[in-house]
């Protein structure tokens, strides 16, 4: 068991640890001096998980926002400052609250008299400080809508039905990150009209939060008010970046702005041109820090493409200071890393890495934090239950019945009500390793376990002593919490999770995949079942961490293991041993951005990407043909590949070079031959019948050229098989009531 040590200045202000300010502290060079070598390092958070190290990084990226606006007047310190990025929606959505609130802080501190000069100018700058969600449409409307445009991925759409039904908000945030009061029907809008908006804004129901009337909450949900509004900070998934060679707009991210409208925002070379010129024809800077949290989930074959795509973001990002490279500062984060120097030196180029907080001088004492006795702080308690001749379905139904039946007896012991130290194991959270064993679970949880539960107090009952150690439970509506469930959903599960039992929203049972191995940080829940064992200890570790989090509510997790199974029979051998020292077989990640097959799949993004927002000329959607006349740009796009790429990559960088060289000179007689006869050439079908790039399952691929075929850019870091969708019905075509969860 780990005890952090916490500092407060106050009784009543919040309480910092200290690792959390020293990790602050240790940073700031790097951000204020941006030719400081240690710019150049990445410094990685490497501690336990519920820590504490989210508070850490979003310190350091309120300092990032505040320290560009007081460095430059009026609007030119707007623009995207922090991105943070993650792989899993449900995290990424977790820490949109988070990372919500210290943007809300830092609008009202920008907007108070008392952040002002002599002259009376806001010192935190004149534009607003604002926080991007930039993620799918699934979770979030791309586009606004408008007139003539109501589909259901536009904000108008979404904004209407949610007015009408109540179901799925508009955007997947359930409640005002100030002051905790649940947005109603009435808090999303599209502004000025529905006819043609140009931005959702979301205000608080409650009228003395001020985030509500006249002032909106700083939060950007919408793609197309993204684009122009810059948010200072961005939080992304890691796949809305495979949108680089796709969308011209996302170059105004790395400041490739030079229009300014002060209701409308910033407007570059793509898109629609508004405003007026910034002062002496200046840009926004690029991102100054970039946050990748939970580093060991960028590994496998996300983190080998998206460690290509990082060459495009990282060249956007540079820019020249009297012959100074300057770089955006990474800080990245995790608890179960190994080799991270040599992940971080394939995802983002960077030689060193500075793992923080450092070895101390004792195992059990980092200074920031000591190993203390199970007796003084309750640990986290694993249970492993396997069974000769009978399978790992009927231990599963019998143990989850054993235990919903023992909380209640617990819960009821207690006298029920608020405060109840039963009620962290009222909730079983059940974790699977696949969709389909989480769908033969569902059937035994709706079915068995709740006939079960009725009368399983009544029939067991202790012999010697005599005792009725169990009581009769009736069960809920099973939750999931799994990628086949919207994101709405998913947000609505995360919330009824963190009810305390006893009300009408009450969960039962939860069954989820590995969605909640991180960004589920919910101190109430105390009891967790695991079916088999997970492939990986990085990930068995973080999906059981998230229960017990809190000391005074110790976790107890149930691993069901199979032993007709090699691998779950050696964990059940091993149990004790391997639970002791688990985080020493946490396995070494696997990144290869430079092998071959990557480069098949995501060089041609990343060429298009650099050159499409590397010169402003080529940004816009019938730019493409451009290529033909601007060799030094081709030089450049070559130069910033090659230049990153490892010595030891197969055929050599100057075998990188020429397949380069290949892919641009094709570029070059695909624009010629498209536009010999005056028709446009875009870089999408949606500039032009004639375009560069297509989707990896286009139907039009077997008519392609050589040529064209090398140009096919992934809208997903992670996919490129098509959906197939599933409808279940019985011999006469009818639906079958219940099935729903199979399709």
């Amino acid at each position: 068991t780990t005890e952090i040590y916490t500092l407060s200045l106050h009784d009543a202000l919040p309480i910092w640890r200290p690792f959390q300010l020293a990790f602050i502290l240790l940073n700031l060079r790097s951000l204020v001096d941006k030719g400081a070598p240690e710019r150049e390092i990445v410094d990685l958070l490497f501690f336990p998980t519920g820590g504490g190290k989210t508070e850490a990084y979003l310190g350091l990226a309120a300092f990032a926002i505040a320290h560009r606006r007081l460095s430059a007047g009026g609007v030119l310190g707007a623009g995207v400052t922090v991105v943070m990025r993650y792989t899993l929606r449900l995290l990424t959505l977790d820490q949109l609250g988070r990372a919500a609130g210290v943007v809300c802080a830092l609008e009202l501190m920008r907007d108070d008299p008392a952040f002002r000069d002599g002259a009376g100018r806001r010192l935190l700058g004149d534009w607003p400080i604002e926080i991007g969600l930039w993620v799918g449409s699934d979770a979030s409307p791309n586009r606004l809508g408008g007139k003539g445009d109501t589909g259901d991925d536009t904000a108008v759409t979404r904004v209407n039905t949610f007015r009408k039904t109540g179901r799925r908000a508009p955007a997947p945030i359930k409640s005002c990150p100030w002051c905790g009061t649940p947005f109603n029907r009435d808090s999303f809008s599209c502004v000025p009209n529905h006819r043609a908006p140009v931005n959702m804004e979301i205000r608080c129901a409650n009228t003395d939060c001020d985030f509500t009337g006249d002032r909106a909450l700083p939060v950007l949900t919408v793609d197309e008010p993204i684009y122009r509004r810059l948010p200072a900070f961005l939080i992304a998934t890691v796949d809305k970046f495979a949108s680089l060679p796709w969308i011209g707009e996302v170059g105004a991210f790395f400041g490739h702005v030079d229009r300014y409208d002060p209701k409308l925002g910033f407007f570059g070379p793509a898109g629609e041109r508004g405003g007026t010129k910034l002062h002496n024809g200046w840009t926004l800077d690029p991102p100054d820090l970039i946050i990748q949290d939970e580093l060991h989930l960028i590994s496998g074959p996300l983190g080998t493409v998206a460690g290509l795509y990082e060459t495009a973001i990282d060249r956007l990002s540079t820019r020249m200071d009297g012959g100074r490279r300057i770089r955006p500062k990474i800080v990245a984060s995790t608890a179960t890393v190994r080799r991270a120097v040599g992940q971080i030196k394939a995802l983002f180029d960077r030689e060193e890495t500075a793992v923080f907080p450092p070895p101390g001088v004792e195992r059990t004492d980092s200074f920031f934090a000591r190993t203390v006795d199970d007796a003084a702080n309750p640990p986290r308690w694993y249970l492993g239950i396997a069974a000769h001749g009978r399978g790992p379905k009927l231990v599963y139904l019998r143990a989850l019945t054993t235990l919903m039946a023992a909380a209640q007896a617990a819960y009821e012991a207690a006298g029920g009500g608020d405060g109840n130290p039963a009620d962290p194991y009222m909730t079983a959270l059940c974790y699977f390793n696949a969709l389909r064993e989480l769908g033969g679970a569902r059937r035994i949880v709706e079915d068995e376990v709740r006939n079960r539960a009725l009368r399983y107090g009544k029939e067991r009952r202790r012999v010697d002593p005599p005792d009725q150690p169990f009581r009769d439970r009736r069960m809920g509506e099973v939750i999931e919490l799994t990628s086949r469930v919207s994101t709405d959903d998913v947000a609505e599960a995360k919330r009824r999770l963190e009810l305390p039992f006893g009300g009408q929203e009450v969960v039962d049972v939860a069954l989820a995949t590995n969605m909640i191995s991180v960004g589920l940080d919910i101190t109430r829940l105390g009891l967790m079942l695991v079916q088999g064992q997970p492939k990986t200890a990085a990930e068995y570790i973080q999906a059981t961490s998230r229960v017990g989090r809190d000391v005074r509510k110790p976790g107890l997790v149930l691993t069901i293991l199979n032993v007709h199974k090699p691998r779950d029979r050696v964990h059940y051998e091993q149990f004790g041993q391997f639970h002791r020292t688990f985080y020493r077989a946490v396995e070494a990640t696997s990144v290869t951005p430079w092998a071959a097959r990557a480069l098949d799949r995501a060089l041609a993004a990343v060429i298009v990407a650099i050159a499409r927002h590397l010169d402003r000329t080529m940004t816009p959607e019938r730019a493409a043909e451009a290529v033909r006349n601007d060799p030094v740009l081709l030089t450049r796009v070559r130069d910033a590949i090659v230049g990153r790429a490892p010595d030891d990559i197969v055929g050599g960088k100057d075998g990188l070079a020429r397949i380069i060289d290949g892919m641009l000179a094709d570029w070059r007689a695909i624009a010629t031959d498209k536009t010999a006869n005056g028709q446009n050439f875009a870089y999408t079908r949606k500039g032009a019948a004639q375009h560069l790039l297509w989707a990896p399952l286009d139907p039009a691929w077997p008519n392609l050229s050589a040529a064209e075929k090398r140009f096919v850019a992934g809208r997903s870091m992670r996919d490129v098989e098509p959906n197939a969708v599933l409808g279940v019905r019985d011999p006469f075509e009818n639906k079958i009531s219940g099935a729903d969860d199979l399709l």
